[in-house]
């Protein structure tokens, strides 16, 4: 029956691949292969399951963040930053590709929505960049690496989804992946200035009216205060233990309301449009997590993750020859599948093995959050690169496949550093303790 099992997920890995819905595929393929090796009375265990997932306090924070992030979206924060920003930095070769970074960062840690920062900075710093005579894959590569700052640097979806399932605190893994996210910014803006360096052409300066430098640390100030002041009251609240991040989600849904009252943008049409968006996003995420249940169900009832064990078990090299195989797994599924189906399918099924083998539960999860990241700009399914070009229909597919490599080689090597020193990611949770 073991067998079965790794049949089953065979089976669900090709009818995703065919193009199936993974909420329905997974509950069908779980369904079929339960009914038919395990009875259908094996199933009166899920509906317990599924109310379980349904009370769950931390997975309350998943559609809190995505309000506050499409209300944020909304409240036209994202194109004042990359106006103010594009004066302070474009004056310097690289500089205004500088600023997309600079701002994707910030984007991640207030909005947190992959989709939306992409098309934000598309549609708004991708004319400046080409006009300003940027190379459009140098352009295009800073845009859809930026835009999925929001996978790792707090408060991220991913985390909270990752936290519920490995069974992590919140609160721990964002804390964790402060430092790695931050090392992301900081390679990123060093690769740019060194691409400046070696090609001026690629990069170059932009020349400002002088006007516009009176009054330039006063729009500064303006734009970086609000969204800073909400960035650390969100997760300031989390570090220093004054609020859970259900609680601080909350916090955050109710600042980013009142920045979008700020710039005038909390209408009735706004606040309809973001709830509809956030049930949405919300109800896909937990249609897929309730398929995915009742396959891990299944899956742990035909024996299936015994079987895992006793396969990684016998690996040689014991937990560091399965720690680069999952990585070297999680890498190759972000071609074909989304960041939500690898963290409910994939992850169950590995992360018991971890434990198992002596990993520690934080420091595995947030290596896999950032080995999910790459899923977002591995072709042919990277979902940043079909929001560029969807933004960008003069960009060609080639220079932004082309633009984006490096950026996917320089997210590897900080993951090669994580793996390499854990401490990168442990200390300052240990610090918090």
């Amino acid at each position: 029956m073991e067998v079965w099992a790794l049949v089953m997920f065979a089976v669900l890995f090709l009818l995703l691949l065919l193009g199936f819905p993974v909420a329905f595929t997974l509950g069908a393929v779980a369904f079929g292969f339960g009914s038919l090796f395990l009875g259908i009375e094996f199933f009166d265990l899920l509906p317990l399951r599924i109310w379980g997932i349904m009370t769950n306090f931390t997975l309350l924070a998943v559609p809190l963040f995505v309000f506050m992030g499409v209300i944020l979206e909304k409240s036209g924060i994202a194109e004042q930053l990359l106006e103010t920003m594009g004066k302070l930095f474009g004056r310097v070769r690289g500089g205004l590709a500088i600023s997309v970074v600079i701002v994707g960062a910030l984007l991640a840690a207030t909005t947190g929505v992959v989709g939306a920062s992409v098309v934000t900075m598309a549609v708004i710093a991708l004319p400046a960049m080409l006009k300003h005579g940027y190379a459009p894959t140098l352009a295009g590569g800073t845009i859809a690496a930026s835009g999925t700052l929001g996978q790792i640097i707090p408060p991220s979806i991913i985390l909270i989804l990752l936290g519920d399932v490995i069974g992590v605190p919140v609160g721990q893994l964002f804390m964790g992946a402060a430092v790695p996210g931050m090392m992301l910014v900081l390679a990123y803006m060093i690769y740019i200035a060194f691409v400046a360096w070696q090609h001026p052409e690629m990069a170059p300066a932009i020349k400002l009216d002088p006007s516009e430098h009176r009054h330039l640390a006063i729009q500064v100030m303006k734009s970086l205060l609000p969204p800073l002041a909400l960035i650390l009251t969100v997760l300031g609240s989390i570090f220093f233990g004054i609020a859970s991040p259900t609680e601080s989600a909350a916090v955050g849904a109710l600042g980013a309301m009142l920045l979008a009252l700020m710039h005038g943008k909390l209408t009735l049409g706004n606040l309809n449009q973001a709830m509809q968006q956030t049930t949405r996003l919300t109800s896909m995420v937990f249609l897929i997590l309730i398929g995915a249940t009742a396959f891990g169900l299944v899956f742990v009832g035909m024996g299936g993750d015994e079987l895992i064990f006793e396969l990684f078990d016998q690996l040689p090299g014991g937990k560091w020859t399965f720690l680069l195989l999952s990585m070297l797994l999680i890498f190759l599924l972000g071609f074909f599948l989304d960041f939500i189906e690898i963290c409910f399918i994939v992850v169950p099924i590995i992360a018991p093995v971890a434990i198992h083998l002596g990993l520690d539960p934080l420091w595995f999860a947030l290596l896999i959050a950032l080995n999910l990241q790459t899923s977002f700009l591995t072709p042919p399914f990277g979902f940043s690169l079909f929001y560029l070009k969807a933004s960008a229909p003069n960009l060609s597919l080639q220079s932004i496949y082309k633009g984006i490599i490096p950026f996917i080689i320089i997210q590897l090597i900080v993951l090669g550093l994580v793996i390499a020193f854990p401490d990168i990611t442990l200390w300052l949770p240990n610090l918090m303790e």
